[in-house]
């Protein structure tokens, strides 16, 4: 691990294969070490991030972030509706009235049922060109995947000037609802409303999300229809 541009203290990156110089794209080895380097900090504060192309990362190279803060984050409490369990025994659900949609999976025998499932879905989603945002919570134990638009939205001119104007870009951590205020302004009229209005920026659309939702749904019913069995 190094750390760059820590945006608090205890932030760090985690560069699986540093040396082979790998793009900026989620493979099931480098997954499985981010899940765990989760898994054996032995922290529910510690999480690990990643921000794919287009979803805010800032360089392409194979990265994840972890960090450390003891605190829960909004997206950790949010309500979700479960969707399917597959025959692994991983759970897939959806967030609930929370700013930005996006699918949350826990369970399985073993952690590498967990991340096998995590990661099929981020190589759908990278060959569809679709960006994202992951945050490996709970020790390994529960996976946020937050599908989202904020890049696109800047490049189309489609983002709100207001938001442009606080020079936040909306990855991971954002979405999680852990945000870095660089203005007095900004910090000044912080409220949950606010707050809440800015992160819908990245949102897909219901209807872009429910799209979403049944062609990842029919990728992992394909998927593991035709191969149940998983090394664990």
């Amino acid at each position: 691990m190094s750390q760059v541009s820590p945006i608090g203290y205890y932030h760090v990156l985690l560069t699986p294969k540093i040396l082979d110089c790998l793009p900026q794209r989620i493979d099931e080895e480098s997954f499985l070490i981010a899940m765990y380097v989760a898994r054996e900090a032995s922290n529910p504060f510690f999480r690990v991030g990643y921000n794919s192309l287009g979803g805010f990362a800032t360089i392409n190279h194979l990265h994840f972030q972890a960090y450390y803060l003891k605190v829960q984050y909004p997206v950790e409490k949010a309500t979700t509706e479960k969707l399917t369990t597959l025959v692994n025994g991983v759970s897939i659900a959806q967030l609930v009235d929370y700013p930005v949609s996006g699918f949350v999976f826990e369970g399985g025998a073993s952690l590498v049922y967990l991340s096998d499932v995590v990661a099929k879905v981020c190589i759908f989603l990278q060959e569809n060109n679709r960006p994202f945002n992951v945050l490996i919570s709970e020790s390994g134990n529960r996976v946020f995947l937050l599908p989202q638009c904020y890049a696109e939205k800047q490049l189309l001119g489609k983002a709100g000037q207001e938001f442009l104007d606080m020079r936040t870009n909306l990855a991971i951590w954002e979405l999680s609802g852990h945000l870095v205020l660089k203005r007095k302004k900004d910090y000044n009229e912080a409220s949950e409303p606010n707050i809440c209005r800015f992160l819908l920026e990245a949102a897909l659309s219901e209807t872009e999300f429910q799209e979403l939702k049944r062609c990842v749904l029919d990728f992992l019913t394909v998927s593991y229809a035709c191969n149940s069995d998983i090394d664990s």
